[in-house]
Order: C-alpha cells, then structure tokens, then sequence
C-alpha cells in the first residue's frame, strides 16, 4: 500500500480534509481520511499541495493540438471551413499522432486523467492507449447529404469493428455524428440506430453558435448556402437543434451533448427527459464568439454536465482548473448574480460531475474508497494566506498550475511535476508540423 499525504486532500464528496492521507492499494483507493488515522504503509510526503481526483476532460480534439494559434479571430463558418482545409492539405496519420501525444502530454502535467475524445483520424485512440490515460474516444462520422448516409454508416462501422478489439478497462471507443452542418437528418437517424445496436457512446456538437441555429431553423445562412453550392437541398430542419436530434432518435441513445450554448427551456428539459449529458466549454465558446451557454438552468434540470476544453485550434491551453473559473465567472456574468456558479460547483464540474456525463462516476471523479486511483496533487500557490478555502483557491489561484503527482489506475504517470513518458523529440516534431501549417497559408 502506498499513501499520499498533502496539506489539504480534496475528496469533493466531503468536505475538503487539513493534513490528510489518501491511500492506493491494487490500483484503487482503500483510506481517505485524516493522516493520524491512516492505515500503514509507505508514505509519500506531497507536502504543500491540494490532493484531489483526477481532472475529467468531457470534450476535446487532441488531434487538433498543432493547430494552437492558427485559427484565430475568423467567424465559426469560416473557422470550420479553413480547419477542414489545413486538415487535408498538412496533415498525415503520423502528425494527427504527434499532436494528440502533445495534448495528452499537456493535459497529463494539467492533472487531467480522464478523456471524452471526438476524433475524425481515429488517432486519439492509440494516444490514449500509449500515455496510460482514461478515456472514451468517439470516432467521428460526417454526411451532409442523405444520399451518402448509408456509405458513411458503412464506412464508420468498419472503423469501429477496427477499434473495438482493441478497447482496455482503461480507454474504450464510441460513436460522433459530428453536427447539423455536417450530418443530414438520415445519417443521424442510422448512427442513432447503430449506436443503439452495438451499445456504443455517442457524443455530437450541437446548439453551438447563431450559423447553426440558422440553418436548422431557417434553412438558410451561411452554412445554408455552402451546402447549396454542394448541390444539397437544403430547408428548415426543426424547431431548434435539439428538437432534429429527438426526432432523428440520437437523444434515445443518452449522448454527451457538446456545447449546448443556445438551448431554451424545452430543450432543457428535453436533454433532462431523456437523461442526456452536456460538455461545457466556456472558453472555447467565447474564443469563438458562441456566447455563454445557460449552464445553472442545465444543472438546475439535473443535467449532467461536465467541463471540456475542446481542441486546441479553439483555445490556447488544456487547463481544466481554467475552465472551472472561466465557468464560475461567466455564468456569474450572464445571469447577474456573483453567487450563480460557486467555487465547489465549478471544481465539481471538472470532476464528479464530468464523471457523470460520461457515465464514470461510479468509478471515477472523487476521492471514495473502492473508486479507482485516479489522482491529481497540485502545489499550493505561494502567496501567503491565500488558502483559507482550499476549494476556492484551487479554482480563483492555480490555474496554470502544474500537477506534482499524478495517476491514473494507481499508476504513476507524473512524479515530482515531470511526465513520466514523455518523449524527447515529440515538442521538435510538432513544432515541424506547425511550421507546415504556417508555410501553407502563406501559400494559399
């Protein structure tokens, strides 16, 4: 048995617990308590630092990571547009793999543990496989026009027949219908149906930005007329984004529902109806000029939601302590309220509630005994009496904040803040592929 000791150990099932101990036996968590009680055994001393579960990552794009600071200051329609462009122009299996390493890397020392992966190259698979993490990699899936949908169904199949073999009790495969701009109505219906048929996750973009809402409302727009270019027909799909994907029988599936920015009240209680989740990107959502999603009617309906940072071509760092205060601060904003998102739901967000939405929290996202080792210790911020709340402190002052320790399983992936499979030429090999995407636009 080994057992962890820091000042403060986070369990948010309970309140947080001044010099304590959490011990790991078989990969899996066997005391929480106060260090003088403590069951015997080889003790590593974390010293100044908030011990807590391991970060939960509900929405990324790792494939995506050598694209930081490419995509900057477009509108979403044009964003989308040149992404897809540089994706196909740049990029081989071997660099979407380079990339994802990095993000995983990046967010391994960011003490997140555990992953929810929407991947077109299927590459976030291996990645995951490789560093050790948790996660769910959901194969992408695209088809704007109906008369395709029964090819691109063929064609995701097979590249889930590929993957499944490969699952471990660690990472395991779904399924993305990407989003309505993507996807027509009757590839959403077959994916639906698939999911249903092989019991597979499924996670899909949806409600994200005002283009979107436009083309399934209106059926007009600028992804409107893109798809009319392309010779798709194309006309208004439904009330609102949520209400194409009921009718096409996704919401049966209870999917991780990724944005949600602009959903009314029925569409809350839609999402609450059919026990869907919710991936909550605040910065990704702002860095795009999405708005603020209406996260405390989310949580209010009892709405699993859980906090992503979504790929890196739509931020800047993968730092979910970020995102729990970009969170708490934006909602406070946008509902007028200091008090409409508190420190300990923000930092829940990130944890048990991430757990939740991704159907994990029995195994994952606090700190109980029996629960799975998956673990995150950060140092305590310098500035003296800062820590009067540690929750608060966690969420207002460390971000940024490298973890000290990190595991995964009981599995040891950070020790004294360095990667423990970290590899020496990957930072060159991604900077070669970013030098690539830079001498392609100038090319254009």
């Amino acid at each position: 048995m080994i057992r962890y000791r820091a000042r403060w150990v986070l369990p948010i099932s309970a309140p947080p617990l001044e010099d304590g101990v959490v011990a790991v036996e078989h990969g899996r968590i066997a005391y929480v308590g106060p260090a003088a009680g403590a069951p015997p055994g080889d003790t590593r001393h974390l010293g100044d630092a908030m011990l807590m579960p391991g970060l939960v990552n509900a929405h990324t794009h790792l494939e995506l990571t050598a694209l930081r600071g490419f995509l900057e200051d477009l509108d979403f329609a044009r964003w989308i547009t040149r992404l897809q462009a540089v994706k196909k122009a740049v990029f081989d299996r071997d660099q979407f793999l380079d990339a994802a390493r990095l993000g995983l890397a990046e967010g391994v020392r960011a003490g997140i543990t555990t992953y929810a992966d929407t991947c077109d190259s299927g590459v976030a698979f291996d990645a995951m496989l490789e560093a050790g993490v948790r996660g769910i990699m959901y194969q992408e899936v695209f088809g704007p026009d109906p008369a395709v949908a029964q090819a691109s169904l063929a064609e995701l199949a097979s590249k889930i027949d590929a993957l499944r073999s490969r699952q471990t009790p660690l990472v395991r495969v779904g399924v993305s219908p990407h989003a309505p701009y993507s996807v027509s109505d009757a590839l959403f219906a077959s994916v639906a149906r698939y999911a249903a048929e092989q019991s597979l996750p499924v996670a899909v973009h949806i409600a994200e930005s005002d283009v979107e809402r436009q083309l399934v409302e209106q059926g007009e727009g600028v992804f409107a007329d893109s798809l009319r270019r392309r010779g798709i027909a194309v006309s208004r799909r439904g009330r609102s984004s949520i209400d194409v994907l009921s009718r096409a029988g996704v919401l049966d599936g209870k999917p991780l529902l990724i944005h949600c920015v602009r959903v009314d009240a029925a569409d809350i209680e839609r999402i609450a109806a059919s026990e869907s989740s919710v991936a909550h990107c605040p910065v990704s959502n702002a860095k795009l000029g999405h708005g603020v999603a209406p996260l405390t009617a989310l949580l209010d309906a009892g709405i699993a939601v859980g906090l992503g940072s979504d790929s890196m071509a739509s931020n800047t760092h993968m730092d979910l302590l970020a995102e729990s205060r970009a969170a708490m601060l934006a909602q406070g904003a946008r509902d007028g309220r200091r008090d409409a998102l508190g420190a300990h739901a923000a930092l829940r967000l990130a944890t048990i509630s991430g757990a939740r939405a991704l159907g994990l929290d029995g195994e994952i996202g606090s700190l109980e005994v029996g629960k799975a080792a998956d673990l995150a210790a950060f140092p305590l911020p310098a500035e003296p009496g800062l820590v009067h709340d540690p929750v608060a402190a966690a969420v207002r002052a460390m971000p940024g904040t490298a973890a000290c320790l990190v595991t995964v399983a009981g599995r040891e992936l950070v020790r004294d803040a360095e990667f423990l499979s970290g590899n020496a030429g990957l930072p060159a090999r991604v900077e070669r592929i970013a030098a690539r995407v830079r001498a392609w636009a100038l090319a254009e």
